[in-house]
């Protein structure tokens, strides 16, 4: 039998990443000592005590449905946390939805609010996942190619020039994956004049707020005049908290915004699974110090990382403001990103992600997660280097 497919999912490429990790992992059942830097996954483990809490809750049997918008107390420290760290009290009853997982928050509110003919204006380099959740929607992306030469900066002319009929929505990283941004106050305001000019929503992915250095703040558009009524804030506890297996999510947003995205929520997996949502509860009010150590760690790994890149022939690499990759230029190599990666994983055995994964503005460029053992990223550094030299 021949079955028919969906003619939208045809035209969507498999997750790079996804293939990446994938490649990887089937090396290393292979024997290959592989280094697996594609991917973006904090390395440490969750905190203790939000894993005891998820058990004590599976303990108490709680493991059943739970509301499609959240538990509400979880809701509440979301709402809590929002408040504290951005300055805007989201109702937790009729503002909020609690998701398994950033990405899911992301498609759910793309679904929901999506037509077939409508744009959304996508800044390149761009999260792989981006142009085919919106093509999953039915709607266009429409790239907003950035320059390297100008430092990947958005400005309101870059977005003004992609502007049609059919845009409805920006949408918005910062800090950036892969490019490690975090965007200036000037840049927020261009992307809050385009929208409130031309009435079009935002939605900002903000799932690596906490994660900023050499003494930077996250800023949301959310805060920006006008904003708030427009903007559907996307986040996550993978990053922050080292959750990534556990699935747990969440979307903020205006009233009228949450009917629709709900009813996506409800039709397509009801819930996010109600004891991961009680560790959540835990992970928002309970002890941060683990974030703290891991920010410390991760910029003493971007420090040597970029170091070491830079140290590497036809390599250049900037600092990168947020999150925990490196963005690097390999188009003095003479290669192209993809060829680069291909060479990294079959000479030296180390995973890299080509930037070409992350739109047509980002070919030139390899993304490398410092998210890992202080041995690997040593390690694969010194294969790099051997593998660029021999």
């Amino acid at each position: 039998m021949v079955f028919k497919t969906s003619t939208r999912v045809r035209q969507i490429p498999p997750s790079a990443t996804v293939a990446i990790a994938d490649k990887a992992r089937a090396l290393r059942a292979q024997g290959v000592a592989v280094i697996d830097l594609a991917g973006g996954e904090p390395d440490c483990a969750t905190p203790a005590h939000i894993v005891e809490a998820g058990h004590r809750a599976m303990q108490e049997g709680f493991t059943h449905y739970v509301g499609s918008r959240g538990i509400p107390e979880l809701l509440e420290a979301i709402a809590e946390s929002l408040e504290a760290r951005i300055g805007i009290r989201y109702d937790p009853r009729r503002q909020l939805i609690v998701t398994p997982g950033g990405k899911y928050a992301l498609f759910s509110t793309l679904a929901g609010l999506l037509d077939g003919e409508d744009e959304v204006l996508v800044p390149e380099p761009a999260w792989v996942s981006y142009a085919p959740m919106v093509r999953l929607a039915g709607a266009t992306p429409v790239p907003v190619r950035l320059d390297p030469e100008d430092g990947w900066r958005l400005t309101e002319a870059r977005l003004t020039e992609r502007l049609t009929s059919r845009s409805r929505i920006i949408l918005l990283n910062t800090p950036n994956n892969p490019t490690g941004r975090v965007l200036t106050d000037q840049e927020l305001e261009a992307v809050a004049s385009i929208a409130r000019r031309h009435d079009l929503l935002v939605i900002s992915d903000e799932v690596y707020d906490r994660l900023v250095y050499d003494g930077r703040t996250h800023k949301s558009v959310l805060t920006l005049p006008g904003m708030a009524e427009r903007t559907l804030l996307v986040n996550s506890f993978s990053k922050t908290y080292a959750m990534t297996g556990w699935r747990l999510g969440y979307l903020a947003g205006p009233e009228p915004a949450i009917p629709p995205i709900l009813k996506v929520v409800q039709h397509s997996m009801t819930c996010a699974p109600s004891f991961v949502q009680r560790a959540g509860v835990v992970a928002l009010r309970g002890p941060q110090e683990a974030l703290g150590q891991m920010l410390e760690t991760y910029a003493g790994r971007r420090r040597f990382v970029v170091e070491g890149l830079n140290a590497m022939p036809g390599i250049s690499c900037s600092v990168p403001e947020g999150a925990f990759y490196a963005f690097f230029d390999v188009r003095e190599t003479g290669m192209s990103s993809a060829d680069f990666a291909s060479r990294m994983l079959d000479r030296a055995a180390v995973a890299l992600t080509p930037g070409a994964a992350f739109g047509e503005a980002g070919e030139g460029f390899v993304r490398l997660s410092f998210a890992a053992a202080d041995e690997n990223l040593h390690q694969a550094l010194e294969r790099m280097e051997a593998a660029l030299k021999g």
